[in-house]
């Protein structure tokens, strides 16, 4: 056998008959059409277009949403605290942040919980990182209880009612 396939190991060339060795030269590389590229753009540029869209949102909404948002937690017993009050200023403080973060500084907070759910709404997945790395060490909170996923879906509830879509 000649060509760029020898020198090999022996065995490797008794399973390299010729018409095998036309056919590795002949291979060729997926790429992917200009149309599927195109789909592929559109379709992350949507995905960015909703997240700016939503971080917007809040700034006409933060009062309504911090209120409902603390008073869920409490209700379903999710977040124990000696102070409603509070609970609700640190997540309108959560949410105002989120409203002037830079991208990088919103994928960072969520970086760690970023796979919980398979479509996550970006307000309710920082505010859930919010509630799980840093209320829990706010002195009128008492505990955080539950699964992470079950304070997302509290918390994502609470957004789809107030945040347009």
């Amino acid at each position: 056998m000649n060509g760029f396939l020898s020198g090999l190991d022996p065995c490797v060339e008794t399973l390299l008959t010729p018409s095998n060795e036309e056919a590795i030269k002949m291979a060729k590389v997926f790429r992917p059409s200009s149309r599927e590229a195109s789909i592929l753009s559109k379709i992350e540029s949507s995905k960015e277009r909703a997240r700016r869209m939503s971080i917007a949102a809040i700034k006409d909404h933060i009062d309504t949403l911090s209120n409902a948002i603390s008073s869920k937690l409490v209700e379903t017993s999710l977040v124990e605290t000696n102070n409603k009050n509070s609970l609700e200023k640190q997540l309108f403080k959560c949410l105002d942040t989120l409203a002037y973060a830079e991208d990088f500084d919103v994928d960072y907070a969520v970086a760690p919980i970023r796979n919980l759910v398979q479509q996550p709404h970006i307000v309710s997945l920082y505010v859930t990182a919010y509630v799980i790395e840093k209320l829990i060490n706010h002195k009128d909170v008492i505990d955080i209880y539950g699964a992470d996923e079950e304070i997302y879906a509290c918390i994502n509830e609470q957004v789809q009612k107030h945040l347009p879509s």
